[in-house]
């Protein structure tokens, strides 16, 4: 698994990527109480905004950690937007990207260098 520092977890599925939040993320935007998800479908470029959360602590975009195009979403998430809270880096993923350059994958952080990045 990597990550970026927008607190955003990225893990290869066959030739996909599927991107969350960490539990961290979820912890400081504390009860999750609305999702928006792409279309999909949709071509992103790295760093558009794609996901909109709203907690009842503020609002949040998740930005597409790679140029890519959307596959497949979460749509559990739409009904129960709190599955953020209770399974950030399991079951409330929010969509897969098919990458146009796996390569971008590169860049992130390991286990190790987010832990150190948090504390």
């Amino acid at each position: 698994m990597k990550y970026t520092e927008e607190h955003e977890w990225l893990r290869e599925e066959d030739d996909l990527i599927v991107v969350g939040i960490t539990e961290y993320a979820a912890e400081q935007l504390g009860d999750i109480v609305f999702v928006e998800l792409p279309e999909v479908g949709t071509t992103v470029s790295k760093d558009d905004e794609v996901v909109v959360i709203e907690s009842t602590k503020s609002a949040s975009d998740i930005l597409a950690p790679l140029d890519g195009e959307i596959v497949e979403v979460n749509e559990r998430l739409v009904e129960d937007p709190g599955k953020v809270n209770e399974d950030p880096i399991g079951d409330a993923w929010f969509f897969k990207i098919k990458p146009e350059d796996p390569s971008q994958m590169d860049e992130y952080m390991d286990d190790a260098a987010y832990n150190k990045f948090i504390s």
